[in-house]
């Protein structure tokens, strides 16, 4: 029988540590004023309330693989992940790098050892250049448990922050760098290899910085015929047709959270299957606000913007399915 995995993505809004102890002077400098109201039991309620969710997902047992952002270190993710555990009786192991940007926030994974493993060797972080620090893209060669071999890289590309336009250059650049690092995935490991890109980037599924950088499309076929260039197929396209959305500014609803899949993944007869269809936005019914609107409920607590104890996150989770043949 081949084997399901719930696959998962969630920025988790400013998860943060309540310790300073380990930051350096300058990110001290940089997120004092956001950090001058949180505290250890901000910090512990909003894993309790994130943890809540993610038990939700993978049909109620959590996911089998999850990316994140957003986190500011190892401490804090571990510290979800076991709360996690205590929820759902599953083990997790996790992949976590600090990164360089400004507010030392990071991107990881978390998943099940029953079903991966992640060796060192083959976790990588890739540079996004820019004037400014950002965050790496993440990179992991996962191992299953039947011994195959899946690239997954983790993305939290430029924000919006001074205008959409003005910000645009930045995240073609990341665009640039994963479509440079999925064709380098298959230059040295061999054009065989099932690549799946997860992350919030941003930019909707037809912004420059996906389409025209790193070369995604909404059309199956088109990711299967690909000759010099490999693409990757935007998942969340029938959810962008919908008008659906991850995170909603001025209460508009913005897709910025996405999973895009390699051509080895679309196959009918591919080793790791993309299941047609099955990605979609989690937005729990707690989680939602009321009226018009319902957008995410957040947490809050940074700077002058007080804790909604009640809150989670400024995005909803993504999740999708994938199958491993036997």
């Amino acid at each position: 029988m081949p084997t399901t995995y719930a696959v998962a993505w969630w920025n988790l809004e400013n998860l943060f540590d309540h310790r300073d102890a380990d930051r350096s002077d300058k990110l001290k400098r940089a997120i004092q004023k956001d950090l001058a109201h949180w505290t250890v039991d901000l910090r512990d309620l909003k894993i309790e309330q994130l943890a809540k969710i993610i038990t939700q997902l993978g049909d109620g047992r959590g996911p089998d693989l999850m990316g994140v952002c957003e986190v500011e270190n190892a401490t804090v993710l571990k510290l979800l992940t076991a709360r996690v555990e205590a929820m759902t009786g599953r083990k997790y192991s996790v992949v976590h790098f600090d990164t360089v940007d400004e507010r030392g926030i990071d991107v990881a994974f978390i998943y099940d050892g029953k079903f991966f493993t992640a060796p060192e060797d083959q976790c990588f972080q890739h540079v996004v250049m820019r004037r400014t620090a950002t965050r790496e893209l993440l990179q992991v060669n996962f191992k299953t448990h039947r011994d195959r071999i899946w690239t997954v890289f983790g993305n939290h590309w430029p924000s919006r922050s001074g205008g959409q336009l003005e910000s645009e250059g930045y995240r073609a650049i990341a665009g640039e760098t994963l479509a440079y690092f999925h064709q380098r995935v298959l230059e040295i490991h061999g054009k065989e290899r099932p690549v799946l890109a997860m992350g919030d980037f941003n930019d909707e599924p037809w912004n420059r910085s996906l389409v025209n950088y790193a070369l995604t499309v909404q059309q199956r076929a088109k990711v299967l015929n690909a000759d010099s260039r490999p693409l990757l197929l935007n998942m969340m396209w029938d959810a962008a047709g919908r008008r659906e959305g991850s995170l909603y500014f001025d209460n508009m609803p913005n897709l910025l959270d996405q999973f895009l899949v390699n051509g080895n993944m679309l196959g009918p007869n591919s080793p790791i299957r993309a299941v047609e269809d099955s990605a979609r936005i989690r937005a729990f019914q707690e989680m939602r606000k009321a009226g018009d609107y319902p957008g995410p409920i957040k947490f809050g607590g940074m700077g002058r913007e007080p804790a909604n104890q009640n809150g989670f996150s400024d995005h909803f989770p993504i999740e999708m399915r994938v199958e491993e043949a036997d």
